[in-house]
């Protein structure tokens, strides 16, 4: 087997978070190749920086409106794309352990995606950046991590880590500080960069903090959806398929009675992520 081959096989067998990196580590690798190309043949531009890049002005970006998604996957500094993987490889799979790969995706993407507008709208409305847009444009993966981050502190806050010399410290203390660092830093350096991350930060929360009120506000709906209703007695022809079909059901019935009486005493973060997987699959019927 050839070693693309090999490589491709790994990546398809690799895990979501997983792929994730190796497509940042893929795209970081071909920047730094075509940067000595570049230099063997006396060229300035790099066309993979320029054709994923961000850049502030609107007129630039509408010639170029991918660049709010692929901006998320350029770096070009080994600093930048190591601190990026590394939280994306601890938050991602902490994030995992309450959420599907497509989920994963969504927030990494749309996070992107939001970073990248609130990148836009600040270099175009803000006055502190009006001489800087010409020469201004966003790269990384942070606004994606941190909407994962944000996102996953949301949903678990009181979730606790152990960290060294201080002790055990719960997520949502450590959002917050990586909110506060970012809002901090503004006026410091690296201004559009921080307003992505605050973007993403903002996607995070709101999508997961909205979904939770709708869980709430429709939670009464969904009991009384899940309760047996007692209907009408009527004659019927028994066949052994109904019989079979009656138990599957009876004891579905009884695994969402179980749930439910578990989420009354405990809450809804108290299930397991099987439980809530077969609580959506059945109000989905």
């Amino acid at each position: 087997m050839s070693p693309i081959n090999n490589l491709l096989n790994r990546f398809k067998q690799a895990k979501s978070v997983e792929k994730l990196i190796y497509i940042n580590l893929g795209v970081f690798i071909l920047v730094f190749f075509v940067n000595t190309l570049g230099f063997l043949f006396a060229t300035k531009n790099n066309f993979i920086v320029d054709w994923f890049i961000l850049p502030a002005s609107f007129d630039d970006f509408i010639r170029k409106p991918w660049t709010l998604i692929t901006y998320g996957f350029l770096h070009v500094n080994f600093i930048h794309i190591l601190s990026n993987l590394i939280a994306l490889f601890f938050i991602g799979n902490l994030f995992m352990d309450y959420f599907t790969s497509k989920q994963l995706y969504t927030f990494y993407f749309l996070g992107t995606i939001f970073g990248g507008l609130i990148f836009l709208l600040s270099y175009n409305y803000f006055p502190a950046f009006s001489q800087n847009i010409s020469n201004s444009a966003l790269l990384g993966a942070s606004a994606g991590v941190s909407a994962i981050f944000i996102g996953i502190a949301t949903y678990i806050p009181n979730y606790e880590f152990k960290v060294p010399l201080i002790g055990f410290i719960k997520l949502w203390y450590l959002a917050a500080f990586w909110v506060a660092l970012d809002v901090i830093q503004i006026p410091i350096s690296n201004s559009g960069g921080h307003l992505a991350h605050l973007g993403g930060s903002l996607f995070g929360f709101i999508y997961v903090s909205q979904a939770s009120n709708i869980k709430i506000n429709l939670w009464s709906k969904m009991l009384s959806f899940f309760q047996t209703k007692k209907k009408p007695l009527k004659t019927v022809y028994k066949t052994k398929k109904k019989t079979k079909s009656r138990k599957v059901t009876n004891a579905n019935q009884d695994q969402v009675n179980h749930i439910l009486e578990k989420i009354s005493k405990s809450g809804y973060d108290a299930l397991s992520k099987e439980e809530k997987a077969f609580l959506f699959k059945q109000g989905n019927k």
